[in-house]
């Protein structure tokens, strides 16, 4: 039996995980400002719901009082917002709202370091614990992107990993940084991997990709260290 805790998992690729990585018998803890429709499942998987919001510096530890002293196995930070028109051609760098660009810097970067760091003692209970930091392409060098406080707050996750990990290796500890490209997260976990394939013809990554490839990782021993994974879609040009 595994324990899970998934970040922003109430839509797209977070719901996706909270639907295809746990096994009968496992737990979820579910973290989102919205009510999760993954609660209707009938499937012997545990899903309990966490309303939280990121952006607030209280989530932590209205986060670490449900969880109380229960092991943590699996902990996914998958929140991500971006800049308004940040991935249109209209996109303007220049009209930004400083306000938006703290608040992508804090739910993006900043909460996730505050809300693991909360955590550590649930984690440090478990025999083989994963963190997973889901990052984006976008976060990766010389990226052709004009969106300066998203693509910061992903690089800078990176370096959250990077650190994250040597202050956690002496307790075996993994954390592993994927950075996926463009993907069909609009499309529903149990629409199938087949359909996002044709759907989207190779520009957009199936949701299936990334849960089956988490899965991997969260199923290796501890004696491996599997530090980052660049995932960009076949057909994006822009990595």
């Amino acid at each position: 039996m595994k324990n899970f805790i998934i970040f922003g998992a109430s839509k797209g690729l977070g719901d996706a995980f909270v639907k295809g990585l746990p096994e009968k018998g496992d737990r979820v803890w579910i973290v989102s400002r919205n009510r999760p429709e993954s609660l209707k499942i009938n499937d012997g998987v545990h899903r309990f719901w966490i309303e939280a919001d990121l952006s607030l510096q209280t989530a932590s530890d209205k986060i670490a009082n449900v969880i109380k002293d229960d092991t943590i196995d699996v902990l996914i930070y998958n929140a991500g917002i971006w800049e308004k028109e940040g991935f249109q051609d209209n996109y303007d760098f220049e009209k930004d709202d400083p306000k938006d660009i703290a608040n992508i810097i804090n739910v993006n970067t900043t909460s996730a370091i505050i809300c693991i760091q909360k955590l550590l003692p649930n984690l440090k209970k478990s025999e083989n614990a994963k963190v997973f930091l889901i990052g984006s392409t976008y976060g990766l060098e010389n990226i052709h992107s004009k969106q300066v406080a998203y693509v910061a707050s992903k690089f800078g996750l990176r370096g959250v990993g990077n650190a994250l990990r040597e202050n956690l290796r002496e307790y075996g500890i993994g954390v592993t940084c994927i950075n996926p490209g463009n993907i069909a997260a609009a499309m529903p976990f149990e629409d199938g991997l087949e359909k996002a394939i044709s759907t989207y013809n190779g520009t957009k990554i199936p949701v299936q990709d990334i849960v089956a490839l988490v899965k991997c990782v969260a199923n290796l021993s501890k004696a491996s260290c599997v530090k980052e994974i660049n995932i960009p879609a076949m057909f994006d040009t822009n990595v």
